[in-house]
């Protein structure tokens, strides 16, 4: 797989200061998958966000069917509910930085970054308080 987008999505749930990966692993595991079906995952460890490794960049997704996306994209998946709580600055950093470093790397364009939701259009992914044009600006 050669990457040409990235895709943000949260996870809609509450992030604690424990390492929800693993619960997010254990239930793509579950659905018969080989693993977890993001790249990256973001997440509040202690006190700090950390940045998680799903799957090795050339290997597709299981993040985003519509239109093919796991084949052609890296997802990154944010932990938390961004429908009912607002992003924490650090997290937004974070992520931004993250996809900062893989456009370097990949050699991507900037208007190939897209919310879960600019493809799955019944989703709200990455959440109602994530804003896709902000986060495109910021980059």
């Amino acid at each position: 797989m050669e990457p040409k987008n990235i895709i943000i999505h949260h996870s809609l749930t509450k992030d604690g200061k424990t390492v929800s990966w693993n619960a997010i692993r254990k239930y793509h595991l579950s659905l018969g998958w080989r693993t977890v079906g993001y790249h990256y995952g973001i997440e509040l460890v202690n006190d700090d966000y950390e940045i998680f490794v799903g799957r090795m960049m050339n290997e597709s997704g299981a993040h985003c069917k519509q239109q093919g996306m796991n084949y052609k994209s890296l997802g990154i998946c944010c932990i938390g509910n961004f429908d009912e709580n607002s992003v924490p600055k650090k997290q937004w950093q974070l992520c931004l930085t993250l996809v900062r470093s893989l456009v370097d790397v990949l050699q991507l364009s900037l208007d190939n970054i897209y919310g879960h939701n600019e493809f799955a259009y019944y989703k709200s992914c990455p959440g109602a308080n994530w804003s896709m044009k902000e986060f495109r600006r910021e980059l």
